[in-house]
């Protein structure tokens, strides 16, 4: 069995499993959670048979974190740093004006689009008439 068939079976294996669960919120977080544990788990006590000591463990996951960009995203949250580079607010700090101006900019920008989509369909529904022409 060769690994693309290996990979295409888990694939779609997960995406049933991920169907399922997804009709039943409760069930799908308890399952995950326990799949978490049971993984930290294994990594913990495979440490821990090797004989790898609390401070090579942290060096060595340190690395790894910050070497695939992890580290960073984990304790911070890539929404968190975004909208602190957008100098926006957290949503706990938002007045209610604050949250209705935001929608209102979001109603404004969603009539744009809406327009610029008849637009673009009377431009094609011309250019379709321009080419059909004797």
């Amino acid at each position: 069995m060769t690994i693309r068939r290996i990979y295409s079976f888990f694939d779609k294996l997960e995406d049933k499993v991920r169907g399922k669960l997804s009709h039943a919120p409760l069930i799908y977080a308890l399952v995950g959670g326990v799949g978490i544990i049971l993984f930290w788990r294994g990594i913990w006590h495979m440490a821990d048979d090797i004989g790898m000591s609390s401070i090579i463990s942290t060096i060595i996951g340190g690395i790894i974190l910050l070497l695939t960009g992890v580290f960073v995203a984990a304790f911070i949250g890539n929404r968190l740093i975004l909208t602190g580079l957008r100098g926006e607010k957290k949503l706990a700090e938002k007045t209610e004006g604050d949250i209705q101006t935001e929608e209102s900019q979001l109603e404004g920008l969603k009539k744009t689009v809406d327009r610029i989509e008849k637009e673009l369909s009377s431009l094609e529904t011309d250019i379709e008439t321009h080419h059909h022409k004797p």
